[in-house]
């Protein structure tokens, strides 16, 4: 079957469709399969008028996708059929909704195809072409490139945030682990770090309330696109690289913070220790609207582990009002040996029924979303306490985070106490007590820095803990 984006073929003629003569009337529309076709000339084309072949350029004339008669046409005529010859064929213009997808070849559809003034949207049949945009990618730091805090955490065993940016760890008495950042990755696909866990301490045994999760939050004013709570909720469709040691039944989780609602579809790792890529489409939910705030509205969860607590009824395959039995039915316990490593790197969450290529971002963008939730602020060595300050010496810092942050932080710094050098260099070093734990926004801190001189420099750490 012929596509657009491929090569004709040679001897591939087309037979136009069907054309019914109207009464006085010698100029008709060529079509195949309603698209309007233009031929290279009349000489490539047989035409065949009441059981008798016409002579090109004299019984008729062909301009564009118009072919002319040399005489009007009269009622009981009739078009046998209109055949263009060869590789010659020319499509021309393609009529509003008729290319879908079945007739577009592999890959024939790139963005600058898209953009160029001949394939417009109007051409496009529904569902056609989706996920195009800019930062279709829900997920933040999917490719597992930032990882601000380190990049191995070991003898974790409770919930946090504990390498990789935006990767938060919900664990509870399901064996000690170590979470890292690798460079084990699947094999030409463009992706250069993954996230690792590794069982440190075995669980064989669950018990109900025990369970292993990695989640991934979003904002509900990033989602407002998703339509959900209506009639034409977006469905949403996630596709992500496996790698692990434990084969088996996997599960992985929408969950709607805002309505207490949730949606679970199981997977499978078919082969130990080979990265595997999943796709996974989950219906629209026309429940339950996501609030239009900075509030964590969807947790996107792949779940490691699960006592009998979240994994005792039966799987909720369609949106529901959460119940916690039926969140993570049939998941293996990759707890279950100090054997046992678990990666994923290339985690794409977007609108639409089909998965797009993943979506690389530049490292500084990648870097910059990250910074809304978690910074490391190094103030350096030389930075003078200039503001105001009383009798006592008590200093007050105010630092900017230069990107704004989700919500106001909690802050802790790396340098509470110790001595630091006189700006002039000429005097002996002074004692210092810094508190950050005081006029945390999310724009910057005020922190209350106490020491025994005017003027000093001093260098801090600010951890900022969202």
């Amino acid at each position: 079957m012929a596509y657009i984006g491929t090569k004709p073929t040679i001897g591939n003629f087309q037979i136009c469709d069907a054309i019914s003569v109207v009464n006085g009337q010698a100029a008709y529309t060529m079509q195949v399969g309603s698209v309007n076709v233009i031929p290279q000339s009349a000489n490539h084309m047989i035409v065949s008028l009441n059981g008798v072949i016409q002579k090109p350029g004299s019984s008729f004339t062909v301009s564009g996708s118009t072919i002319t008669f040399a005489s009007n046409l009269a009622t009981g005529d009739v078009i046998d059929f209109i055949q263009i010859l060869g590789d010659v064929l020319d499509l021309g213009v393609p009529s509003d909704a008729t290319v879908t997808t079945a007739k577009l070849a592999d890959s024939a559809v790139t963005a600058a195809k898209i953009t160029d003034s001949t394939i417009t949207a109007a051409k496009l049949a529904s569902g056609t072409v989706q996920n195009q945009s800019a930062f279709k990618n829900i997920i933040i730091n999917g490719d597992m490139s930032i990882a601000q805090r380190g990049t191995s955490t070991a003898s974790i065993t409770g919930n946090g945030y504990h390498t990789i940016d935006r990767m938060f760890l919900g664990l509870t008495s399901a064996g000690t682990w170590t979470q890292s950042q690798s460079t084990d990755v699947p094999t030409g696909q463009g992706f250069a770090k993954s996230l690792k866990m590794d069982c440190t301490t075995a669980d064989g045994s669950l018990s109900a309330g025990d369970n292993c999760i990695l989640q991934i939050r979003s904002e509900g004013q990033n989602l407002q696109y998703l339509k959900k709570g209506t009639s034409s909720a977006e469905s949403i469709t996630v596709s992500f690289w496996v790698y692990a040691t434990k084969t088996g039944t996997n599960i992985c989780e929408l969950y709607d913070v805002d309505n207490t609602r949730q949606i679970s579809q199981a997977y499978t790792i078919s082969s130990s220790n080979t990265w595997e890529k999943k796709t996974l489409t989950f219906a629209g939910d026309t429940t339950g609207a996501f609030g239009n705030d900075n509030g964590s509205s969807l947790t996107l969860l792949f779940w490691l582990a699960a006592g009998s607590n979240f994994s005792s009824g039966t799987l909720s395959t369609t949106w529901t009002s959460a119940t916690n039995a039926n969140r993570a039915v049939g998941q293996v316990n990759h707890a279950d040996s100090t054997s046992n490593n678990f990666y994923i790197t290339g985690i794409q969450m977007e609108a639409g029924t089909s998965a797009s290529d993943f979506e690389f971002l530049p490292y500084s963008v990648n870097e910059i979303r990250c910074l809304r939730y978690y910074q490391i602020l190094d103030v350096g060595s030389n930075c003078p306490l200039y503001t105001t300050g009383d009798g006592n010496h008590n200093r007050h810092l105010r630092l900017t985070w230069g990107v704004r942050k989700r919500a106001a932080p909690s802050c802790s710094s790396s340098a509470t106490s110790g001595t630091l050098s006189s700006l002039g260099e000429t005097h002996d070093s002074k004692s210092f007590f810094v508190n950050v734990g005081s006029g945390s926004g999310t724009t910057g801190l005020n922190a209350n820095v106490t020491i025994d001189a005017e003027l000093w420099l001093i260098k801090m750490k600010y951890k900022l803990l969202n």
